[in-house]
């Protein structure tokens, strides 16, 4: 009798999985599919062959591997500065004494209640008056610092990084940045590749700050682009599921090789 409610669970979860692996199924299935085929009713539930038409109206359309270089630079560049200020911002917090730290750091996650579309318009006027719209810096600089980076590099340090260890630096004379950099980085690595994965994942999704400050089609990142494919006339949905499964294969390789990774990060230090 034991067996059942293991096998009802395992039910359960099956079909759960089945239920949110079906859209990725079908956004392949569709990418191989003409834009009049997709709207058959059943619809196709297996492959066919326009994949290498639907890439070729892609590509007439957009300048798409333009595209997808800008949203890897972008992705990279996020990903390299938020590890590295959040990092430093986490280890203070965490390991060094300094007047008001408590409401600094009260201050930085009291940011996080606020809702990001209220930043929206303020964002704007700023990147406006810095003379960056149009410019791919607005997409990674503004958020370099997240508040939720800081939290997590913060938690990680303080139940991983030991004092005794910095200390005995200090006494034997190193800097506190080579302390950081050589001593607690190191030690700092589970955290800082679930950071990096998150903010990869997020920066290549990212749709709102490009609508915001992007103006040419040259500029813009993935998911914008792919959105411009959208007509109220003529939607080539061939190949806007072709650009889609494009752009969420990549995700979907990093998610599978680094999923033990990202959720080992995040429960690291809540379980002794």
């Amino acid at each position: 009798m034991k067996t059942l409610p293991r096998f009802a669970a395992y039910a359960i979860v099956a079909v759960g999985a089945l239920i949110m692996l079906a859209p990725f199924y079908f956004m392949f299935v569709f990418a191989t599919q003409s834009r009049t085929d997709i709207f058959n009713v059943p619809p196709p539930l297996w492959f066919s062959g326009e994949l290498l038409n639907n890439i070729k109206v892609l590509t007439t359309r957009l300048p798409f591997w333009k595209n997808v270089g800008w949203s890897l630079y972008v992705g990279l560049m996020s990903t390299a500065l938020t590890l590295l200020f959040c990092s430093m911002a986490g280890y203070a917090f965490a390991m060094l004494e300094f007047r008001f730290k408590k409401a600094l750091f009260a201050l930085v996650m009291a940011t996080m209640m606020v809702p990001s579309f209220m930043n929206m318009i303020p964002s704007f006027m700023v990147m406006d008056a810095l003379g960056w719209i149009d410019t791919h810096r607005a997409l990674y600089l503004p958020g370099a610092a997240s508040a939720f980076g800081i939290f997590l590099m913060r938690q990680f340090a303080a139940s991983t990084v030991p004092r005794e260890l910095l200390n005995a630096a200090r006494i034997d004379g190193a800097s506190e940045l080579g302390i950081y950099w050589r001593i607690a980085l190191p030690l700092m690595k589970p955290a800082l590749g679930t950071l990096g994965l998150i903010t990869f994942i997020s920066s290549w999704n990212n749709f709102m700050n490009p609508l915001i400050v992007m103006r040419s089609a040259e500029n813009y990142t993935l998911p914008l682009a792919l959105r411009s494919l959208f007509s109220t006339t003529s939607t080539e949905w061939g190949a806007l599921m072709a650009g889609s499964a494009i752009a969420t294969l990549p995700l979907l390789v990093l998610f599978v090789i680094s999923s033990r990774q990202l959720i080992a990060g995040l429960t690291a230090g809540a379980v002794k």
